[in-house]
């Protein structure tokens, strides 16, 4: 079973916004998605670029470097059908947001 690794504040991640988070060694993308929080891996499988600081649109992250979309909550890429990056469980502790990476 995955153990859950506390990453950020409540606060420290706006609405409709992601952050890059450590989780044990490996670069998350973390999100808030209108309050809802969700975690995916960070590189975009096109070029590699930071989805964490990726422009969120609804529950859509598009990749800073090249445009590739990606739904937050599953990991589907928009833009290449075939393609899907890593989805992580989230939780919401008190104040604390906490992600387990498998």
């Amino acid at each position: 079973m995955a153990e859950f690794v506390k990453v950020a504040k409540v606060g420290e991640v706006p609405a409709n916004s992601g952050r890059v988070v450590q989780v044990g060694g490996a670069e998350v993308a973390l999100f808030n998605v209108g309050g809802a929080f969700f975690a995916t891996a960070n590189s975009c499988v096109h070029r590699g670029g930071p989805l964490g600081e990726g422009m969120c649109e609804g529950e859509t992250v598009v990749c800073p470097w090249h445009g590739w979309e990606y739904e937050i909550k599953t990991g589907k890429c928009l833009t290449n059908p075939s393609a899907q990056i890593a989805t992580y469980p989230v939780k919401v502790e008190g104040g604390d947001v906490l992600v387990a990476v498998k």
